[in-house]
């Protein structure tokens, strides 16, 4: 987990005060690991995100301390339309909303733009006075990472992309198998 946190491509330096900037940094993880998760080569981001709700206390465990959940599939209704955040956090230590967009594809520039919208509607609608200006976490299964500067780069809300591993068919397998090969090593009543 070491080496993992703190090196998403975020925009934190340009959007945050410098405490907490560094902070916000060292958060987020690149990659997040979810190897607790089975989910089919072809799956959707409604089973991605079904998988992590049903696991939400690994998800939680991954995410790191001061996560609170508030909600997945958010709505927010703004100019008579409808739109959902996938996933709504709060971070208690930094005092503002998290939210998570997943995306079972690689990084596109546009999912920026559609987070910047989504973090302005959250800072306008959900936000408290005592909380400060939300950030946002787009979760993608890979990233290019010189795009996903690009599309940071003059983004005034402060947010980051990070990418997301699953296990593997194999891990999977030799999991299981490494299961059903558990030597029954407990006596039987009958032998005491």
């Amino acid at each position: 987990m070491y080496r993992r946190q703190g090196r998403a491509i975020t925009n934190f330096q340009t959007t945050l005060p410098a405490a907490e900037s560094d902070l916000a940094q060292q958060l987020i993880k690149d990659p997040y690991t979810f190897d607790f998760l089975t989910l089919a080569q072809g799956a959707r981001e409604r089973e991605l995100e079904g998988g992590l709700l049903g696991h939400l206390r690994d998800f939680l465990l991954e995410l790191g301390t001061g996560f609170a959940f508030v909600g997945s599939q958010v709505p927010l209704e703004v100019g008579g339309e409808d739109f959902r955040l996938d996933l709504l956090f709060y971070h208690l230590k930094m005092r503002r909303f998290v939210v998570i967009d997943l995306k079972m594809g690689p990084f596109k520039p546009e999912y920026a733009g559609k987070m910047n919208f989504y973090l302005a509607v959250v800072d306008d609608l959900l936000h408290h006075s005592d909380d400060k200006p939300a950030i946002g976490l787009i979760l993608c299964k890979a990233k290019n990472r010189v795009i996903a500067e690009y599309a940071l780069r003059d983004i005034a809300t402060p947010m980051g992309v990070s990418e997301f591993k699953l296990p593997t068919v194999e891990e999977i397998e030799a999991a299981l198998t490494a299961e059903d090969t558990f030597p029954s090593t407990l006596p039987s009543r009958e032998a005491s």
